[in-house]
């Protein structure tokens, strides 16, 4: 998990920008991250670390998500459209102090889906909370996982959610700089040979505690530690 790729679609910003102008000030600002070329549809590929990639689609999703608010707020002041140049150099200068949610009282955390599954396998505790007052929920879309901390009580409950958001946070960071991921693939093999990787893969698994299988129709993934993972593989 050292690398990873990720598509992103701009297209939800073409009116307000010109999307060229603002995937140039973006890199500019992410420079651990590599750019594709921006598609016509306003998708563009990005690589990278997952924590930067991370910081970035955060970013993007609640600022489309609060584009349209302030674009009324603005229109309201000025009864005129910004223009795009202005937004576009506002909304590259606020990715440097980015920050979820003003009040912290609504949180989101975008993890890798493999590195998901093995904190739910082996830290639950990262995402039980003891408060009736903080409420956890996900979404899972292919590769990424989006983790939503909110508060169900009082405004005074902020801080507890940004406890648990760094907290989950703390603990991903920690998996992706561990965790490796081995991709058995059934491409080519018989029916036959497939169920018998799947019964090879049950009969080793109480000798590897600390590693995540997971079967699919096409193959089976092996997430865990690099010498445990190389060590399973070897028997399969």
């Amino acid at each position: 998990f050292s690398s990873v790729t990720s598509v992103l679609n701009m297209s939800v910003f073409k009116d307000q920008f010109v999307l060229e102008d603002l995937i140039q000030e973006i890199q500019q600002k992410s420079t651990a991250l590599s750019f594709g070329p921006l598609q016509s549809n306003g998708q563009i590929c990005v690589q990278g670390s997952f924590p930067a990639i991370k910081v970035l689609r955060d970013f993007l999703l609640l600022k489309a998500k609060s584009l349209s608010e302030e674009e009324k707020k603005e229109e309201s002041k000025s009864h005129q459209r910004p223009r795009r140049s202005h937004q576009q150099h506002r909304l590259t200068r606020e990715m440097s102090n980015f920050n979820h949610d003003a009040d912290g009282e609504k949180q989101m955390v975008v993890l890798d889906t493999d590195v998901y599954h093995y904190m739910k396998a082996f830290f639950p505790r990262t995402f039980l909370v003891n408060d009736d007052n903080v409420v956890i929920s996900d979404i899972t879309n292919g590769d990424t996982t989006t983790i939503y901390i909110e508060s169900a009580g009082r405004r005074s409950d902020a801080g507890k959610v940004l406890k648990v958001k760094e907290k989950i946070e703390n603990q991903s960071v920690k998996l992706y700089e561990a965790l490796r991921k081995k991709r058995i693939v059934f491409e080519g093999h018989t029916r036959g040979a497939k169920e018998r990787y799947k019964r090879v893969c049950g009969h080793l698994k109480p000798h590897y505690p600390h590693l995540l299988i997971i079967p699919y129709d096409t193959h089976i993934d092996v997430i865990g530690s690099s010498s445990k993972v190389l060590e399973f593989s070897k028997e399969v």
